[in-house]
């Protein structure tokens, strides 16, 4: 499939990253929030990045002019997707908004149109049924930070067509992603895995075992994680990571996937993580630092 105009939908971390790399691929790139405020800080926060590329030699003003040429904010969903041929959905993890926005999206995309959902853990299956053609939606889960994370995790629902399924990894090697196809089921593979050590890391905190820092550098060194459990959970949101085990816990109707009582403690105090400025460690100097946890 010839992809020229592609769309996306919520400018948060994920989206404005998420418009970013279809801009640098060449595509024509409509990006869409639902609040001014929001689109307006996507925009400005995908230039900072270039801009900062610039700074340190990487980027040229040459590729940012061509690449801001390919982006274009929109304050209209239905004008962001009505010509587009990729529509990559990336608002926050809520199921009946997603469902909302997808009943928007199947009424104004062309029919030609590919529907991806940027979900860490919802069913895409649910998603993909309110639309009239199910079989081109599909669960495409980038990585924070979009543009520098080389993985992109595919979901196919019962209902997804081959040609939907190839058409997402071509649209993952032109993003310069590698890409895996996991089935429709409650955690996907990354999420799972990801959250289930994350929770036992928290708990590892809250007992004691260790400090934040120490528990991460183990993974990094012991482990070969780029990055530990606790500061990728603060990356991440402390608050999508407890709605993923939340999910979970539901899904498999099973206690051992519920968040552990420090991350539902920081998630009601709107400790959020790095977005926020204190999570697990404390943001709010640029750098993080640990602190003193006690529930």
């Amino acid at each position: 499939m010839d992809i020229r105009t592609v769309a996306v939908i919520g400018a948060g971390t994920m989206g404005a990253g998420i418009a970013q790399i279809c801009a640098q691929t060449g595509w024509k790139t409509h990006l869409h929030d639902a609040f001014p405020e929001g689109l307006e800080r996507g925009m400005e926060r995908i230039h900072a990045f270039w801009d900062k590329g610039i700074a340190r030699g990487k980027t040229t003003e040459n590729q940012k002019s061509e690449w801001s040429a390919n982006l274009h904010p929109t304050n209209s969903l239905e004008d962001a997707v009505c010509e587009a041929d990729l529509v990559i959905e990336a608002v926050p993890e809520i199921m009946d908004l997603k469902r909302e926005i997808f009943q928007r999206i199947d009424a104004a995309a062309p029919a030609h149109a590919i529907l991806g959902s940027n979900t860490s853990g919802l069913p895409i299956g649910e998603i993909a049924e309110v639309t009239t053609r199910p079989q081109s939606v599909i669960g495409m889960h980038f990585f924070n930070p979009v543009p520098l994370m080389a993985l992109l995790e595919l979901i196919q629902h019962d209902g997804t067509s081959d040609e939907t399924i190839e058409a997402a990894r071509s649209i993952a090697e032109h993003l310069d992603k590698t890409s895996i196809l996991v089935r429709d089921v409650p955690g996907f593979a990354t999420s799972r895995l990801g959250v289930v050590l994350g929770n036992e890391a928290i708990r590892m905190l809250a007992d004691g075992v260790a400090s934040a820092s120490d528990i991460d550098t183990a993974m990094r060194l012991g482990y070969r994680h780029p990055m530990g459990p606790l500061e990728l959970t603060d990356l991440v949101g402390l608050d999508v990571r407890r709605d993923i085990l939340n999910n979970l816990a539901k899904a498999f109707d099973d206690t051992r996937y519920l968040p552990h009582p420090l991350l539902n403690q920081l998630v009601e105090d709107g400790e959020l993580g790095k977005k926020t400025g204190r999570g697990i460690y404390d943001w709010s100097k640029g750098e993080k630092s640990d602190r003193d946890h006690n529930l």
